[in-house]
């Protein structure tokens, strides 16, 4: 069971804080005091910090795609659907786990705070593990673009967590250029350029395949609901590896 799942049973108390903190305290119905360390159900403990970093990792996914649909003033259909198709298809949610994303997707648009709140909040936890922070931009853009389009306004927001995720201009457009530009995908995927020779093109697929490992990204608080959108990136980033070994016909 994951830890939505473990929430929704009162298994366990948790501890966040902040406007994320506030989001999960509405669709929980417990309202937390940013003043105080730790706020308990009634009927838990604690959250470990492995916990803690898994939930935080949830409601801010979710609260900043709420603040993302809304960018543009309204939240269309086919926003919603793309939210829908990210829960289904990209992380295959139970339905407990999707009617909690949806009610914290709710709480988010209702939220007085800021796209750019949730996402300190987040990088605040993260800051650590930049897979993490790149991991979470990633999921923006992918959602961003389900429609068809990013419009200027999804953009602005994607380009403020980026500058708050502290990643490098360079590798924000390499990660962006895998959606708003199909042509080198899967150069972008890899972080390198076409002009990069194999050595490098190489070294940097190894260390993507250490740092994306499944197991290794759960390890470092990606929710277990998460797992099958983990499992996706891993599988891309070796498609792409292949993909640019064939074109720069090295083995």
């Amino acid at each position: 069971m994951g830890i939505i799942g473990k929430l929704v049973g009162g298994a366990i108390g948790f501890a966040m804080g902040g406007p994320l903190g506030a989001v999960a305290g509405a669709v929980f119905g417990h309202a937390f005091d940013a003043s105080q360390e730790h706020q308990q159900l009634e009927s838990g403990g604690h959250l470990s910090y492995s916990e803690k970093s898994q939930l935080t990792f949830f409601v801010a996914a979710f609260s900043m795609l709420a603040k993302l649909a809304k960018s543009d003033g309204r939240i269309s259909p086919e926003e919603i659907h793309s939210i829908e198709t990210f829960m289904s298809q990209d992380l295959n949610l139970p339905p407990h786990s999707r009617k909690i994303a949806v009610d914290i997707f709710h709480a988010a648009v209702d939220s007085p705070e800021s796209f750019e709140s949730f996402a300190n909040q987040f990088y605040n936890e993260f800051y650590a593990q930049p897979q993490m922070l790149e991991f979470m931009v990633d999921i923006l853009l992918r959602v961003s673009v389900a429609d068809g389009r990013l419009s200027a306004g999804e953009e602005a927001l994607i380009d403020s967590a980026a500058r708050i995720f502290r990643l490098s201009p360079v590798r924000y457009e390499q990660l962006k250029s895998k959606y708003v530009r199909r042509s080198d995908k899967y150069y972008a995927t890899l972080g390198v350029s076409p002009d990069d020779p194999p050595e490098e093109i190489k070294r940097r697929y190894r260390k993507l395949v250490s740092e994306y490992h499944p197991d290794k990204i759960a390890s470092k608080g990606l929710p277990e609901e998460f797992t099958k959108f983990a499992n996706d990136k891993f599988r891309e980033i070796q498609e792409a590896y292949e993909a640019v070994k064939q074109d720069k016909g090295f083995n």
